[in-house]
C-alpha cells in the first residue's frame, strides 16, 4: 500500500492548480475587485453572494458562514474526499505523477472514492462500446426512433447494457475491480446466488456531477420480458445522491454561466435534455428519477449566480402530474432573485417528441411561449373554483392570495395582485387586502413553532451558566474609527500584497503594534511569516489564534480598494508607511509630554530632545521615500 504523498508533490500540485477553476465548476464566480472573485456559497443557503475567492493566493472564504481554506479544503468539503483523494484528483487533472513516502516511487490510486469514480468511468466506457456491438440493435433502434444518431449518442456518452447477468461485471473484474467495489458503486446487485449486473438489456445514460465525473447511471427498459421499472437508476451510493445531481449539468454549466440572460431549463428526462441541447437550448438539465427539490435549486443557484435578471424555465406536461410538479417547483423557487417560468409545449408534447414532430425550431420556440411561474401557479389554483359564483370567487381569492403573498418584490407583488383581480373579476383593493391578510397568516404560521417550543429562561442565580462562546469578529463588525480603518486596510494589504513590498518595509510595518486586539492578533501572525515563501499568507491565516482566524480569512479574501494590481501595491506601501508614521507620532507625543516634566539641562532632558530630533529626521526620511 502506498504511504503518504511527499510534501513537495502536495505543494507542487496546489501551485499548478487555479483554485478559481476548481471552485468555478461548482459556483458561478464573478469579478469582485482586484484579485478577488465572488459567488454564492456552496456550503450554506444564501441570497446574496458572500463567498470570496482569491486565485493568486489559492484561498477562499465565506463572509456568511465562515468556511475557508485552500483548494484541497474545498474539494474535501464539497465532495467529501480525504486529503489524499483530493491531492490525487488534482494530480490526475493536471497529469502529475505523485510520489509516496513508502518506496518513493509513483503509486496507483487505491483510495475508496477514487476507486468508485474509476469503476463508474470504466463502466461508462464499456457501456458506450457495447452500443456499437451486433447485439445492441434494440438500443440503436430506440435512439434512432427518437431522432438521435451515433454522433448524438457519443456526445452524451449514451451506451447499452446487453442482456445477461454478468457481462459488465466480468469485463470490469478483468480490469482489476473487485466485487465489493462494484457493489459500492451500485453497478451490481446482491442476490441469493451472488452478485449480478444491475443494468441489463437497457439503454444507458451516464450521470455526471458538475465536474464531469461519472457518479451513476440511468437506464431505460427495452424488452417486454424485463419486469423492472421503465427507468432504473443507480441506487444511492457514496458518490450518487439523486437529490444532489442534475443530468446534463456538466454539459450545460458553461453556457448557463455565460448566457445573456443566464438561464437554466429544467426538463423531465434524459431524452428531453438531449433534444434540447441538439436543438440549441444548451442549458437544459433534468432531475434523475425524483422531483425537483431544494438541493437541486441550490445547485442551480450556485451555477447560475442567482442574478435578478437570470431565468429558471421549467417544462411540464399539462396533465395533473405536470401541474403538481409545477406547484412543487414553485415552492422551491419562491426565494430566488432569478425569475422563474413555465413552458408548456403544444399538444402536451415533451421536448423530445416536439423535436421529432416539429423540428429543432419548435423546441427553441418553447422559450418564446414561457409564462411566469407565479402566473402559471395562480392559474392552476383557480382551476378548481367556479368563478361564476360568489362562493367560488371567494375561495379563488383565498387560494390565489396565498400565492401572491409569497412574492417578495413589492412592485412585482402589486402587479400580480392586479393579475389575480382580473382573473377572478374582483375589485383590486379587495384583492390587495386579501393578499396582506395571507401574508400576515403566513408570518404567524412561521412564528408559531418558535412560540410553541420556547423554553422559559431559567433563573441565572439558580444554576451556574456556561461560559459564553467567544464571538466571531468580522470585518463588518469592526468599528469605523480612523485608527481601526487604518489597521484594517494595512493588514489587508500586507496579507494580499505583502510579497510585493520590499522586505524591510514589510517587516517594519508588520512589527508595529495595533490598537484593536483582533487586528493585532492578525498582525502578529503576519509579522511571524515569511512573505517570500509560497503560500505564506494562507499559512499566516491558519496560525491566527481564535476567535480571530475567521477575521484573518476575511481580510485575505476581501475586496481591496484599488483599480488594479499596481495601484493595490502602491496603496499597500502607503498604508505600511502610515502605520510606521503613526508609531513615530505616538512616540513623539509621549516625548513632548515628558519634556515638560524633565529639566532641560539634565541628562534626561538632553536625551529627550535628541530623540525628538531623531524622530523628526526619521519621519522626514519616510515622507521623502517614493
Amino acid at each position: 500500500m502506498a504511504g503518504r504523498i511527499v510534501q513537495a508533490d502536495v505543494d507542487e500540485v496546489k501551485s499548478r492548480t487555479n483554485i478559481a477553476d476548481i471552485i468555478g465548476e461548482h459556483v458561478a464566480l464573478k469579478s469582485a475587485g482586484v484579485g478577488s472573485m465572488k459567488g454564492l456559497c456552496p456550503f450554506h443557503d444564501e441570497r446574496s453572494p458572500s463567498f470570496n475567492v482569491r486565485p493568486q493566493v489559492g484561498f477562499y472564504h465565506c463572509f456568511g458562514c465562515g468556511e475557508s481554506g485552500d483548494v484541497y479544503t474545498f474539494l474535501r468539503k464539497i465532495d467529501h474526499l480525504s486529503f489524499t483523494e483530493a491531492v490525487e484528483r488534482l494530480a490526475g487533472r493536471i497529469g502529475y505523477a505523485l510520489h509516496y513516502e513508502a518506496g518513493g516511487g509513483p503509486a496507483p490510486e487505491t483510495s475508496g472514492r477514487a476507486r468508485l469514480y474509476a469503476a463508474n468511468s470504466a463502466a461508462a466506457e464499456w457501456f458506450r462500446s457495447q452500443l456499437m456491438a451486433p447485439g445492441a440493435d434494440a438500443g440503436r433502434r430506440f435512439l434512432g426512433e427518437r431522432g438521435f444518431d451515433a454522433g448524438a449518442a457519443a456526445h452524451f456518452g449514451v451506451g447499452y447494457a446487453p442482456q445477461g447477468w454478468s457481462n459488465m461485471s466480468e469485463a470490469l473484474t478483468a480490469q482489476g475491480f473487485t466485487r465489493d467495489e462494484l457493489l459500492a458503486a451500485g453497478l451490481v446487485s446482491q442476490g441469493q446466488r451472488g452478485v449480478y449486473d444491475r443494468f441489463r438489456g437497457r439503454v444507458i445514460w451516464p450521470i455526471r456531477d458538475v465536474t464531469g465525473q461519472t457518479v451513476g447511471f440511468g437506464a431505460r427498459r427495452l424488452f417486454d420480458d424485463d419486469n423492472g421499472p421503465k427507468y432504473l437508476n443507480t441506487p444511492e451510493t457514496t458518490l450518487y445522491r439523486k437529490t444532489q445531481v442534475l443530468y446534463g449539468l456538466d454539459l450545460a454549466k458553461r453556457d448557463i454561466s455565460r448566457g445573456d440572460p443566464r438561464r437554466v431549463v429544467v426538463v423531465e428526462g434524459y431524452t428531453d435534455v438531449m433534444a434540447c441541447h441538439l436543438a440549441g437550448i444548451t442549458t437544459a438539465v433534468a432531475t434523475c428519477g425524483t422531483a425537483f427539490g431544494t438541493e437541486h435549486m441550490n445547485i442551480v443557484r450556485r451555477v447560475m449566480g442567482d442574478d435578478t435578471g437570470a431565468e429558471v424555465v421549467f417544462t411540464f406536461d399539462p396533465d395533473a402530474a405536470g401541474q403538481k410538479a409545477a406547484v412543487r417547483a414553485f415552492a422551491e423557487t419562491r426565494g430566488l432573485k432569478a425569475q422563474s417560468f413555465v413552458a408548456v409545449a403544444p399538444e402536451g408534447l415533451d421536448p423530445c417528441d416536439l423535436r421529432l414532430k416539429r423540428g429543432d425550431a419548435a423546441v427553441r420556440s418553447l422559450m418564446d411561449t414561457k409564462v411566469p411561474m407565479f402566473e402559471f401557479v395562480i392559474d392552476q389554483r383557480l382551476k378548481g373554483f367556479d368563478l361564476a359564483t360568489v362562493e367560488g370567487r371567494a375561495g379563488a381569492l383565498r387560494s390565489g392570495a396565498e400565492v401572491v403573498a409569497g412574492i417578495r418584490d413589492d412592485t412585482i407583488r402589486a402587479g400580480y395582485e392586479r393579475v389575480l383581480a382580473r382573473r377572478i373579476g374582483m375589485d383590486p383593493d379587495e384583492v390587495r387586502r386579501a393578499v396582506r391578510a395571507a401574508a400576515r397568516r403566513a408570518e404567524a404560521h412561521q412564528d408559531e413553532p418558535a412560540r410553541r417550543f420556547a423554553t422559559p429562561v431559567a433563573d441565572a442565580s439558580a444554576t451556574e451558566q456556561p461560559a459564553a462562546p467567544l464571538e466571531r469578529v468580522t470585518v463588518a463588525s469592526l468599528p469605523a474609527t480612523p485608527d481601526v480603518v487604518l489597521e484594517r486596510d494595512a493588514v489587508m494589504g500586507l496579507l494580499q500584497y505583502g510579497h510585493r513590498l520590499e522586505r524591510a518595509q514589510f517587516d517594519r510595518a508588520a512589527a508595529q503594534p495595533f490598537r484593536h486586539p483582533a487586528l493585532d492578533a492578525v498582525r502578529q501572525a503576519v509579522a511571524a511569516s515569511d512573505p517570500e515563501r509560497a503560500g505564506w499568507s494562507v499559512e499566516a491565516v491558519s496560525s491566527v489564534r481564535e476567535p480571530y482566524r475567521s477575521l484573518a480569512a476575511e481580510l485575505l479574501t476581501a475586496q481591496f480598494p484599488a483599480r488594479d494590481d499596481d495601484h493595490a501595491v502602491a496603496s499597500t506601501r502607503a498604508l505600511a508607511k502610515r502605520v510606521v508614521l503613526r508609531t513615530l507620532d505616538d512616540e513623539k507625543r509621549d516625548l513632548l509630554s515628558a519634556v515638560q516634566r524633565v529639566a532641560a539641562d539634565s541628562d534626561g532632558g538632553r536625551a529627550v530632545r535628541l530623540r525628538l530630533r531623531e524622530l523628526d529626521a526619521e519621519r522626514q526620511r519616510l515622507l521623502d521615500e517614493e
